[in-house]
Order: structure tokens, then C-alpha cells, then sequence
């Protein structure tokens, strides 16, 4: 399996409060759209929960250890090591989209971060995990300004 992690993050690591993004950048989520498209989305609920509903042409797994009523079509998984069991022989790319706890989860596994790197602390409750940048090469895909906030798309490739 080759599994990309895809966060935006503040300057500090955050990711969200009270279950929200802590920001609207259109082109942030335009490069979130055109980045998952055709491909897995993995998640944990209450990032589910926070959708404005399934995602168009998206694969749709959630990992969740109470099995709340889902649409039909999302795969539901009880842990993070019954998902990777499962598609641990699949060759495709699957997308890890949060939260928090399942970035923490899925950290190890993955190969690729595309991380939206935003230059601004906020306020948040939930951040995304510290990670060693010393195993990854890093690689600027590109430069973004909205709203006087200034933002990277960075790709970091794990250094095999």
C-alpha cells in the first residue's frame, strides 16, 4: 500500500478546534480536491462527521471503534491494524485525511506527507503530530497567498 498522509497545518502543528478547520483558503481546498480525487480516502469519524457529505469520486473508509450509521457505501474499519490488514497487498495510493489521532496512527505507515504548511499560529484543540523531517526529503510543489496568510503545498518523501 502506499499511504500519503494530506493535512493542513498552522505554524505550530494545528489542525482544527471544536471539530473545524480553522481556516477557508478556496485554493487549499481546490489542491485537497484535485490531490484525492480517483483515489482511497481512510479516516476516523468525526473527520467523517465533519464532511459536508461523501466526497465525489472517493473511496470513503472510516476507522471507528463504535459503529455509528454511516452511509452504506463507507467501508468501516474497528482499528487502524484491521485497515492495514485488509489492504496491506492493494497497490494503490490511499489518502490518510485525519483526524488527529488517526494522523498519530497512521504516521509510521505512511510514505508521503502533502502537508499545506500555513506561516500563522491559531487557536486550535487538535494538532497534527511532530514528526522527524530528517527522514523525509522535503519538496515544495508550491507558494499560496489568500487572505494576507501566506501557505506552502509541501510533499515530504520518507528517505528509504
Amino acid at each position: 500500500m502506499n499511504l500519503t498522509i494530506i493535512a493542513a497545518i498552522g505554524k505550530n502543528y494545528e489542525l482544527g478546534k471544536d471539530n473545524q478547520l480553522i481556516w477557508h483558503f478556496p485554493a487549499d481546498l481546490k489542491f485537497f480536491k484535485n490531490s484525492t480525487k480517483g483515489h482511497t480516502i481512510v479516516m476516523g469519524r468525526k473527520t467523517f462527521d465533519s464532511l459536508p457529505g461523501m466526497l465525489p469520486n472517493r473511496k470513503h473508509i472510516v476507522i471507528s471503534k463504535s459503529h455509528p450509521s454511516l452511509p452504506k457505501e463507507v467501508e468501516i474499519y474497528s482499528s487502524i491494524e484491521a485497515f492495514m490488514d485488509a489492504y496491506k497487498d492493494v497497490e494503490e495510493e490511499i489518502y490518510c485525511i485525519g483526524g488527529a489521532m488517526i494522523y498519530q496512527q497512521m504516521l509510521p505507515f505512511a510514505n508521503r506527507l502533502l502537508l499545506t504548511e500555513i506561516d500563522k499560529a491559531y487557536d486550535a484543540d487538535v494538532f497534527f503530530p511532530a514528526f522527524d523531517k530528517d527522514l523525509y526529503t522535503r519538496k515544495v510543489l508550491s507558494n499560496m497567498e489568500e487572505m494576507d496568510t501566506f501557505y506552502q503545498h509541501v510533499e515530504y518523501r520518507k528517505v528509504v
